[in-house]
Parts: C-alpha cells; sequence; structure tokens
C-alpha cells in the first residue's frame, strides 16, 4: 500500500496540485488519467520519490518494495540482458553481488564463510535460487527469445530493450508498480501478455496510458486528475467517461428529479456491470460499482474538441482501384505487389509491422509518391484529404498565427470569424488563434491538420496514425468522429480501440502479401490466435 498525505507542489504561479490525500490499496489497479500537462508523469516521480513535494508526504508500508518502469532505454548498455531484469530487485542483485565477491576471494577466512552463511540465507529469502528462471520467464513472456538472454543489452534493438526494462520492473513480484505508458513502442503480443499479468497481479499498479483498451483491460479504478487534486472512481476508463458524460447531462438537466437521475443511474450501472468478464478483477469491481451512490459521480472539467467530419457531396460507387503497386526505398523494397479495390462504406484499418510500408502506401495514395510499378485510381466522386504521420512541413518555419494558418486550406468561408469558430472548437481559444504555427505543440498541430482535413468537405479519409501526440480527450473525440463519418476511409493506428470502433475491414501488409479480411479488429485477432 502507498499512502498520499497532503501532497501539494506548485511550479511559479501554477498550482499542479493541492492537497491530495489518496490510499492506493493492494490488488487494485488504478489508472491515472488528466489533460496533457495536467501532471500526470510529476505524481508518478512524487510517488516514487524521485520529486520531492513542496507540501505533504508519501509513505509506502514498511518492508514494502516499489518498483517503477525506467525511461532511459541505454541505462545498462554493459550489462546481460538476464542480469539486467534481476537488477529490477535491487536488494537481491546486491546480495548476488556480494556473495559471487566473497566466493571469488583467494583468501577466504572465517569472517568471510559467516558473511557468506548470512548472504546465503538472505538469498534464499527473497527467493533468489529462482531468479534466473522468473526473469526469463518474464523476457519470454514479453517475446524476448532466450538466444538474447545472455546477450548483452547493447546489442538489443530499441524495442527490445524496452520490453527487457518492463521486465526489470515487473520482477521479483513488487509491493507497488509504477508504470508509465507502458505499452509505448510494445508489439500486440506483448500488451496482450502485460494485460494478463497486471490482471493476476495481486499488489498494487498505478499506470498512465493514452491506450483506453488496456485501461480498460487492466484498471479497478481511475485516478483522475483534475482541479489540482486526484479523485479515486471505481470501473475502469469507458466507465469513467460514460459516468463524468452522465454527470455532466444531470447537471445541466436541473430540473429533472432525483428519482430519475437515480433510476438512470442505476440503469447506466447495471449496463456496465452486465458486460464485466468473468476474471476475478471483473467480479470485485462490480461489486464496488453496485455500491455506487448518485453524489458520488461528478462532471468532469475536460474540454473535449469537436471532431466532425462532413462530406460535401455523397460518394459513388467506384472509389479506389490499386493494382500490383510496388516501391523500394533505400534498397529494401516496402510494397511487394499491392492490389485491392475500395468500396462504398469501407473503414479499413491498415495495419502490420513494417511502419514504413504502411506509410509510403499512404503517401502513393494522397498522391506526394510514385510508385515504382503499377497504378491506383479514385473514383470520379472521391474527393480526398490526407493525415500524415510527419505533419512538420506543414508547420516549420511558419510565421503565420492559426487563424491565417487556417486561411490557407478553407474553401469555402475565410473570414476571421468563421476560422475562429472553427479553431475554438478544437480548443484553440482567445489569445491562443494568435500563436505562430511553428511553435505549436505536438498534440496542437495534429488538432490543427484535423482541422485542415474538416475543412476540405473530403469523402475519402486517409489518416496515417491520427492519435499520437493526443491526449485522451482528443483520441475519444477523433475515435467517435470517424465512428459517425459518413464517407469511407482508411486509416492506421496503435490504439485498440480506435481499430475495433471504427474498422469494417481489416488490410494487414505482410512481406508474403496483403491479408484482406472483412471484419472488425477483434474478428481479426481471433482469427489470427
Amino acid at each position: 500500500m502507498i499512502t498520499v498525505t497532503n501532497v501539494g507542489l506548485q511550479y511559479g504561479d501554477r498550482k499542479l496540485f493541492e492537497e491530495v490525500n489518496i490510499k492506493f490499496t493492494p490488488g487494485n489497479c488504478y489508472g491515472l488519467i488528466g489533460a496533457n500537462g495536467a501532471g500526470k508523469s510529476t505524481f508518478l516521480k512524487i510517488l516514487s520519490g524521485e520529486i520531492e513535494p513542496q507540501q505533504g508526504d508519501v509513505s509506502l508500508k514498511p518492508g514494502q518494495r516499489l518498483a517503477v518502469l525506467k525511461q532511459n532505454h541505454f541505462e545498462y548498455e554493459e550489462f546481460e540482458v538476464l542480469n539486467t531484469v534481476i537488477m529490477g530487485h535491487v536488494r537481491l542483485y546486491q546480495v548476488m553481488q556480494e556473495k559471487d565477491a566473497i566466493y571469488m576471494k583467494e583468501d577466504f577466512s572465517d569472517e568471510d564463510g559467516i558473511k557468506a552463511a548470512e548472504l546465503e540465507g538472505e538469498f534464499a529469502e527473497l527467493n533468489g535460487w529462482e531468479a534466473e528462471s522468473e526473469a526469463a520467464i518474464l523476457l519470454k513472456g514479453l517475446g524476448i527469445s532466450e538466444e538474447l538472454h545472455m546477450k548483452k543489452m547493447s546489442e538489443l534493438t530499441g524495442a527490445e530493450k524496452v520490453k527487457v526494462l518492463l521486465a526489470q520492473t515487473l520482477f521479483g513480484e513488487p509491493d507497488v508498480l509504477l508504470l508509465d505508458e507502458p505499452t509505448n513502442h510494445l508489439d500486440l503480443q506483448a500488451i496482450q501478455w502485460l494485460e494478463e499479468f497486471l490482471i493476476n497481479f495481486e499488489n498494487t499498479v498505478i499506470v498512465v496510458s493514452h491506450d483506453r483498451h488496456f485501461l480498460n483491460k487492466v484498471c479497478t479504478h481511475i485516478a483522475d486528475l483534475d482541479f489540482g487534486k486526484i479523485q479515486i472512481y471505481v470501473g475502469n476508463y469507458d466507465f469513467w467517461y460514460e459516468s463524468s458524460q452522465l454527470a455532466s447531462r444531470m447537471a445541466a438537466d436541473a430540473n429533472k428529479k432525483k428519482e430519475e437521475k437515480i433510476k438512470e443511474l442505476q440503469n447506466f450501472i447495471a449496463r456496465f456491470s452486465a458486460n464485466a468478464s468473468k476474471s476475478k478483477q471483473a467480479t470485485s469491481r462490480k461489486k464496488l460499482l453496485d455500491k455506487i451512490e448518485l453524489d458520488d459521480i461528478k462532471p468532469s472539467s475536460r474540454k473535449y474538441p469537436y471532431v466532425h467530419f462532413t462530406p460535401e457531396r455523397e460518394i459513388g460507387n467506384d472509389l479506389l482501384r490499386v493494382e500490383n503497386l510496388s516501391k523500394t526505398i533505400d534498397g529494401v523494397k516496402v510494397l511487394n505487389n499491392v492490389s485491392f479495390v475500395m468500396n462504398k462504406d469501407d473503414k479499413i484499418a491498415l495495419i502490420g509491422d513494417n511502419e514504413m510500408a504502411k506509410s509510403t502506401l499512404f503517401k502513393i495514395l494522397a498522391g506526394e509518391l510514385e510508385p515504382d510499378e503499377g497504378t491506383y485510381k479514385w473514383g470520379i466522386t472521391t474527393s480526398q484529404a490526407y493525415f500524415p504521420k510527419d505533419n512538420t512541413p506543414y508547420f516549420e518555419g511558419c510565421d503565420l498565427n492559426l487563424v491565417d494558418w487556417l486561411r490557407q486550406y478553407s474553401p469555402q468561408d475565410d473570414s476571421d470569424t468563421f476560422l475562429r469558430g472553427f479553431l475554438g472548437r478544437m480548443l484553440f481559444s482567445g489569445e491562443e488563434v494568435k500563436k505562430k504555427a511553428s511553435v505549436l505543440s505536438g498534440g496542437e498541430k495534429v488538432r490543427c491538420m484535423l482541422s485542415k482535413m474538416m475543412l476540405s468537405g473530403a469523402n475519402v479519409l486517409l489518416l496515417d496514425e491520427p492519435t499520437n501526440h493526443l491526449d485522451l480527450e482528443s483520441i475519444t473525440a477523433v475515435n467517435n468522429g470517424l465512428i459517425n463519418f459518413k464517407g469511407s476511409l482508411i486509416f492506421s493506428s496503435h490504439d485498440h480501440q480506435f481499430n475495433e470502433t471504427v474498422a469494417n475491414r481489416i488490410i494487414e501488409l505482410t512481406k508474403e502479401g496483403l491479408n484482406d479480411q472483412q471484419q472488425t479488429y477483434n474478428e481479426y485477432l481471433n482469427s489470427q490466435s
């Protein structure tokens, strides 16, 4: 258990936290959420002791161990992979080193024998005899093959190092796990393994993630960082989101009788409880949900951008025909004989391990890159809008303010009033619209690019990783906007919930060719297992 008492932190005039009082208890997984810049990662650093709060304190039950997911992927370059994992339990690794140093002595004294015996006893108490096998099991679960276990970290790829550091954090059954974006750079199999690990983990987990599906799978509670406070809610991310929306509707309808509100709340809780899986964690969560009272649900201060794509003209049946497309980049063939036909109402999720292959196909279809071989043809009723993964060329060195930047792409109305209103719906209000385009953050650039696409009135959308750099609120807004879009689209995303709720067709780019399935993302995944 980890206890937070009256914690406060302020940078200049800005208060991040004020009088935060929470107990994070064993057997629960807490998803720490909050708008970008709210201080989620900073709060994790306060919990870990890396940052001292200006007021209050954080206490861990005596004798308990806290593990933190390391972010420096080059910290252990000279160490072997297996040892790097074991180093996650600092005291165990120290005992192993001290023990080895004594046994290496040529002049082994009686004192050394006594010390070695003490260390052997502590080694056994810390489950040292199982350390290497436990580390190997964690590595294997995350997809690090056995032949890599004795290699140095410097010999691994970046994605492999991420997995080793995650295994290091999970090693030795820590009492408290602090995980900041643990699914970043993980492949699907590793994410699924981590989900199962955390669902069955019996101690305390506090996690920050932009992956809503992950939060829904593993979280028993949501810790909402809002108004400089942290409020704990029972349930996963979807339950928190829907309940905050319900609370907002209830607050807006002041005339609604309390009995009606209570009935609406009861129906809402029943619906979520009925969807609980059979896992022990979900069963426990259902019992807690049933105890929620009307006053427990409060509206959030979060602001959601208004994402709505409106096609200017109805799309015909003839959309896109791709025949035998091939492309080689820097001597590597990234597209090989790609062929498919896009139909009316298709919402295609483009998936595959080769990120360059997906981005290359998007660039070709958007007319930004020529194929080496093959052809593609858009139907005469189609108009396309393209969201590139790298939007740097649209902003780099641009001295225009946001109103003038957006004016370049406004075909119907370029008045300041119209453009300011449009930017306001995308959360650029007041003086923010006078910002220069070149100084925007990653998330702000994405919102501008989405604004550009919405202004286009296109009936076919091409989106290459549109959720990168966005906070949970913006991801949810984009997700809902694409669900409601009346045209057709091709998109790529690592967001499981995004793929599952938007796509009705899956096209996987593989080394062997195209795997084209008219099914949802979950149906596709189930067919692969």
